[in-house]
């Protein structure tokens, strides 16, 4: 007989926050489109909705990156903890359509507000960008978008069923090491994917084009890195949240220390990108480069680019730097929430900075539509932990995972 905390059964509570934080969602764009979508094409309505959109979406995706990752690197410790992973990453799917769906409406709705290259009359006029026509135009941009959130989506879902195909089927030695090497392989297919996707083109398409007249090599890793941040704080704000209620039995500080350390880990590593990328422009002082940087570091946004500094790297260096804090609930529980809003900051300004160099204010909409996604994620996530065991019964794994100590 299962035990009554091996299935998550959702809250009454958790289900109103869930409907509520997505009535606000809702709310907030139709307020949004009355004050902004009359202006300037929408932009500022657009600007918002691309942001969250991408950046939920990244984060959420981020969670099935580190459940192939893990795979495989043979790692036996987050066994206690992967349907949280398994969860989380799919919302990739409603996020993923709605996504997919506002980079839709602005590329094909004639917003060149956002995206200037899709005006074509602006592009012939620009020998930059017809330089560039070939990338950025909107076959290419709507071929790559499908295929990214195809198969991020897709592979997502074999994952998701090859876990949960041996919950009731036991395995015998050699049945065990033909389900981790098919586990492997398409793992190795996502990662793949991934490298050539996250890693690679989408941030350039989506994100790095709204300044098309600018270009980094380091921006598609830079991305990655406040992304993946974002999607470990994440995960470990439903842990905590399972832990508390008395779900995840083997759950204990070793696996919070892991989630805390990876968390520290990966601020430094956002952090050397960040300055890496910011010092190479400053010290070369090409005047093409300079310009993503002067708008942030001496411009209206001066606030938010140090804000951004202290949230995403020395809250995490300082705070995170002792064992004990890592193994802390309370504190781990605060520095998850502060990265995930730090690192949505730093989407603000990739989207906002280039066609609102005098700063948008952020204000209740930008919040609002922010507070939706998260009551979407929680919906999809809460939806699915309640379908499947919290435990990965009979993986070969679950006894590293249960023994497990740092």
């Amino acid at each position: 007989m299962a035990s009554s905390k091996e299935y998550f059964v959702v809250p009454g509570r958790y289900k109103q926050w869930t409907l509520g934080l997505i009535g606000v969602g809702v709310l907030s764009l139709i307020i949004g489109f009355i004050l902004y979508g009359g202006k300037d094409q929408g932009a500022r309505w657009w600007a918002a909705l691309l942001q969250n959109s991408v950046y939920f979406l990244l984060i959420t995706n981020a969670a099935m990156f580190f459940f192939c990752a893990t795979t495989l690197a043979l790692a036996g410790f987050n066994m206690a903890f992967r349907r949280v992973t398994e969860a989380i990453s799919a919302s990739v799917i409603p996020i993923g359509i709605i996504t997919f769906i506002i980079l839709m409406c602005i590329v094909f709705g004639g917003k060149d507000t956002i995206y200037e290259w899709v005006n074509r009359d602006h592009v012939a006029n620009d020998a930059n960008l017809l330089g560039k026509a070939g990338f950025l135009s909107r076959g290419f941009f709507t071929v790559w978008s499908v295929l990214s959130i195809g198969l991020w989506t897709l592979l997502g879902v074999k994952m998701r069923k090859m876990s949960r195909s041996i919950d009731d089927k036991p395995l015998s030695v050699q049945e065990g090491k033909r389900f981790i090497f098919k586990n492997t392989v398409w793992a190795s297919l996502y990662i793949v994917w991934f490298t050539l996707t996250v890693a690679s083109v989408t941030p350039w398409l989506w994100l790095m084009s709204i300044d098309p007249h600018w270009a980094s090599t380091m921006y598609s890793w830079y991305t990655f890195a406040s992304t993946f941040v974002s999607g470990i704080a994440l995960m470990t704000l439903f842990v905590v949240y399972l832990k508390n209620r008395g779900y995840l039995e083997y759950v204990n500080h070793e696996h919070l220390h892991d989630l805390g350390k990876f968390q520290f880990a990966f601020s430094i590593f956002w952090c050397y990108l960040w300055f890496a990328q910011f010092m190479l422009i400053w010290y070369a002082n090409i005047s093409e480069e300079t310009i993503y940087f002067k708008a942030r570091f001496e411009g209206a946004y001066i606030g938010i680019f140090y804000l951004n500094f202290a949230i995403n790297f020395l809250a995490p260096l300082l705070i995170f730097m002792s064992r004990n804090a890592k193994r802390n609930y309370a504190t781990v529980t605060f520095m998850s929430v502060l990265l995930v809003f730090g690192h949505w900051l730093d989407f603000h300004q990739m989207v906002f900075v280039h066609h609102f160099p005098d700063q948008v204010q952020l204000n209740l909409f930008d919040f609002g539509v922010a507070l939706g996604f998260v009551g979407l994620i929680m919906w999809q996530t809460g939806r699915v932990l309640s379908k499947f065991p919290l435990l990965v019964r009979n993986h070969p794994f679950l006894k590293e995972s249960i023994i497990h100590h740092t």
